[in-house]
C-alpha cells in the first residue's frame, strides 16, 4: 500500500517535470525570434524543472533534467539564433547554467536527504534505547516487588516457626482433652456434641497452621521425572470419600504423557488444592472434570467444577496471599499452587464463569522446553 503510493507520487512528479519542459520548448519553437523578451522568459522557466528534478530525484535527477532541458534547448540556439553571432555565446552559457544548477540543486538535497536518514536512523535508535530502557525499569521494579515479598516472606517464615512451635502443642492437648471428654459422656447429651465442635474446630486451625508453614517454608524442589496421570489419579483417590459425600459427581479424562520433570510430591500437592476447592465449591453437588492433555509441548492438566464460579472482579485477586471467596478459607491454597507451579517453570490460569463454575490449567514444560 505505502509503495504503491510512493509510486505514484514518484509518476506524477515525473509528468509534472515532463510536461513543464514540452510546454517550455514548444513556447520557444512556436514563439517567433522577434519577441526576444519573450525567450529570454522561456529559457530562463527551464530552471524550474531542472531545481524541481533536483530536490526530488537528487543528484541524478537534476543532471538528468538539466540534460534534457539542454538537448530541447539546443536546436533552438544552433537553428534559430545561429542567424544572431552576437546572442549565440549567451545562449550557450545558458544551456552550461543549466547543468551547473541542475548538478548543484541534486548535490545539495543528496546531502539533505542523507542527513534526513541519518537523522530517522538516530531516531529509529533512540526510539529502541527507549524501550530497552522501559523494559530494563520494569523487570527492576519487579525485581524489587519480588525482594520485597521475598522479605516478607522471610519475616512469615520465622514468624510461623514461633507459632509452630507456642500453638502446636496446645492444640494437641485441647484436641485430647476433648476427645476425653466426648468418650466419658453418652452420644445424646448435648455435651458430646460440644466436644465433637471442639474437636473439629481444632484440626481446623492445625490445617490453618500447616498452610502457614508450607506457604512460607516451601519445600526444596527435588528435582527428578514423574507420571502426571499418576499424580492425578492419587489426588482422586485421596478425594474420593469427599466427592461422595459431597454428591460430587467425577469425570476423569487422562491422554497420554511423557515423563514430566520436577518434584512429583510437590504438584501432588499443588493439584490436591484444585481439587479440594472445586469439591468445597460445590457443598450440595455437582459435577467435577478432571482432564490431561499435551499442547505445545507442555502438558496440561485442568481441574473444571460446576459451582458458582469465581465472582466477578476476583479473578485477579484469588491468586494473592490471603484473599478467599469463602469463609473458612485461608487463601493460601492458590498461592501455593501457584508458586508450586511456577518453580517447576510452568503457570497456572484460570478460566471463569461466573455462576456456572471455574476451571483452573496447570501447565508443565515438558523435558527439554521451557515455559
Amino acid at each position: 500500500m505505502k509503495n504503491s503510493k510512493l509510486e505514484r507520487g514518484t509518476c506524477l512528479r515525473i509528468a509534472l517535470i515532463v510536461g513543464m519542459l514540452a510546454t517550455i520548448s514548444a513556447l520557444h519553437y512556436l514563439t517567433t525570434l522577434q519577441h526576444q523578451y519573450a525567450h529570454d522568459i522561456y529559457r530562463r522557466l527551464y530552471y524550474l524543472p531542472i531545481v524541481l528534478g533536483g530536490l526530488w530525484f537528487t543528484l541524478r535527477g537534476g543532471l538528468a533534467t538539466a540534460i534534457v532541458t539542454s538537448l530541447l534547448f539546443l536546436p533552438h540556439v544552433i537553428f534559430q539564433w545561429g542567424h544572431h553571432p552576437v546572442s549565440q555565446p549567451e545562449q550557450y552559457l545558458e544551456i552550461l547554467l543549466y547543468n551547473v544548477i541542475g548538478g548543484l540543486t541534486g548535490f545539495l538535497a543528496g546531502r539533505e536527504l542523507e542527513q534526513k536518514r541519518a537523522h530517522q536512523r538516530a531516531a529509529q535508535r533512540l526510539e529502541e534505547s527507549y524501550r530497552t530502557l522501559s523494559a530494563q525499569a520494569d523487570q527492576i521494579l519487579e525485581i524489587e516487588e519480588q525482594l520485597r515479598r521475598a522479605d516478607r516472606l522471610s519475616t512469615l517464615g520465622e514468624l510461623s516457626a514461633g507459632m509452630a512451635h507456642e500453638i502446636r502443642n496446645p492444640l494437641g492437648s485441647i484436641r485430647g482433652t476433648a476427645e476425653i471428654l466426648k468418650d466419658g459422656v453418652q452420644p445424646d447429651d448435648p455435651r458430646h456434641e460440644f466436644a465433637e465442635i471442639l474437636v473439629r474446630e481444632v484440626d481446623r486451625l492445625n490445617r490453618v497452621l500447616e498452610d502457614f508453614l508450607r506457604f512460607a517454608r516451601q519445600a526444596p524442589l527435588e528435582r527428578g521425572h514423574f507420571d502426571l496421570n499418576a499424580v492425578v489419579r492419587e489426588v482422586l483417590d485421596l478425594t474420593r470419600r469427599q466427592a461422595e459425600r459431597s454428591d460430587v459427581a467425577v469425570i476423569v479424562s487422562l491422554r497420554e504423557l511423557p515423563q514430566v520433570a520436577g518434584d512429583g510430591g510437590q504438584l501432588r500437592q499443588a493439584l490436591l488444592n484444585l481439587v479440594l476447592n472445586a469439591l468445597q465449591a460445590m457443598p450440595q453437588g455437582g459435577q467435577l472434570t478432571v482432564t490431561t492433555r499435551r499442547s505445545h509441548e507442555q502438558a496440561e492438566v485442568t481441574v473444571a467444577d460446576s459451582g458458582p464460579g469465581i465472582p466477578p472482579g476476583d479473578e485477579e485477586r484469588i491468586f494473592k496471599t490471603f484473599v478467599t471467596t469463602r469463609p473458612d478459607g485461608t487463601g493460601l491454597g492458590l498461592p501455593i499452587s501457584q508458586r508450586i507451579v511456577v518453580s517447576h517453570g510452568g503457570q497456572i490460569t484460570l478460566r471463569n464463569n461466573p455462576g456456572q463454575g471455574a476451571a483452573f490449567t496447570i501447565a508443565l514444560p515438558l523435558p527439554g522446553r521451557e515455559c
